[in-house]
């Protein structure tokens, strides 16, 4: 079986060093107990591991595999493991995609057709132009390749998989998964953690659900995601990512990528160059890695840490008693340096001054 391992910086898992191309064995798998852990969805690592900071490869088990009882996720433990390639945020996305693309793909010819279902474990296949969808049941899997497609589903756990440009899907059941490789395509869904990878350029993607998980490798698209401890990657070119709920990760590799987040304790993560970050929740981390990029972390008790050339921006805010609230009092960009400020070390604003910040 194949499938996706996470780890933290320096392939370490649970204290376990790792390393790529090497075959680890144990006694036993067990999972949640012990043994190699991995999920056969990369997305479903992110259940487990930050999409920030951490490493991912692709596995295989060889030996024996315990699947996860009753879980709504892939994972899996076996007690021997193949440490495949590590994947750089492009290759986890991809991965991402065709994980659910696989999962959710058949085809069956049917031009202009249009399609409506109402009962649960329905199973829609088209590969038609201008097709029109509609699903309301539970464990709908739906599959659609022909151009300026649409698809409503409602129902929980659905499946969707478009390749046709001009795609247009919206989602409301939560653990929906989504698919989409068509050019211009948008994507809607406000189920609770959802799923939705997209490769085609200029894609439009919209969530409102919490936890839900959004891969795009497309140029120029855009994401947008309001629910909470939602986790966003994109790695195209000229991405706009715009998130409001608390807790959220970004992380971006694309050049000049635009990311704007409100929600606290957000985690943002660039390294494409020339890409501009602004937050402005409380207790957010940012990290801008790519070169003659922009980043300003405004929130309360906010960090910010960049390559060196890259501009930084902080806010400092104290508490008034009279107002009842925190207020500004100082605002303040600089580059960083490497001398005056270092790289690669998280700032903040303490006393007009920007103070290192021990991780």
């Amino acid at each position: 079986m194949k499938g996706y391992k996470a780890y933290k910086k320096g392939l370490i898992c649970k204290g376990f060093q790792y390393e790529e191309g090497k075959i680890f064995k144990t006694d036993k798998a067990i999972c949640c107990s012990t043994g190699f852990h991995f999920c056969e969805n990369p997305l479903d690592t992110l259940n487990y591991y930050d999409l920030c900071e951490s490493e991912f490869t692709e596995v295989e088990a060889l030996g024996d595999i315990d699947l996860q009882i009753d879980s709504e996720d892939t994972k899996c433990a076996t007690n021997r493991i193949k440490i495949g390639a590590k994947l750089d945020l492009k290759g986890f996305i991809n991965a991402s995609f065709h994980f659910l693309w696989s999962k959710c793909t058949e085809k069956l010819n049917n031009d202009y057709s249009q399609v409506a279902t109402s009962g649960d474990n329905s199973q829609v296949a088209t590969s038609g132009d201008r097709t029109q969808v509609a699903t309301s049941g539970d464990n709908s899997q739906v599959a659609t390749s022909g151009y300026r497609t649409k698809v409503a589903t409602s129902g929980y756990r659905t499946k969707v998989a478009t390749s046709g440009d001009c795609s247009q899907v919206a989602t409301s059941g939560d653990r929906t998964q989504v698919a989409t490789s068509g050019y211009r395509t948008q994507v809607a869904t406000s189920g609770d953690n959802s799923q939705v990878a997209t490769s085609g350029d200029n894609s439009q993607v919209a969530t409102s659900g919490d936890r839900t998980k959004v891969a795009t490798s497309g140029y120029r698209t855009q994401v947008a995601t309001s629910g909470d401890c939602s986790q966003v990657a994109t790695s195209g070119y000229r991405t706009q990512v715009a998130t409001s709920g608390d807790r959220t990760k970004v992380a971006t590799s694309g050049y000049y990528s635009q990311v704007a987040t409100s929600g606290d304790r957000t985690k943002v993560a660039t390294s494409g160059n020339c890409s501009q970050v602004a937050t402005s929740g409380y207790r957010t981390k940012v990290e801008i890695n790519g070169q003659y990029s922009v980043g300003a972390a405004i929130g309360i008790n906010s960090t910010i840490k960049g390559e060196k050339g890259n501009w930084i921006t902080l806010a400092e805010w104290v508490w008034d008693d009279e107002k009842e609230t925190y207020i500004p009092v100082c605002v303040k960009s600089a580059q960083i340096d490497g001398e005056i400020l270092k790289p690669n070390t998280y700032y903040q604003l303490v006393n007009s001054e920007f103070v290192e910040v021990i991780e």
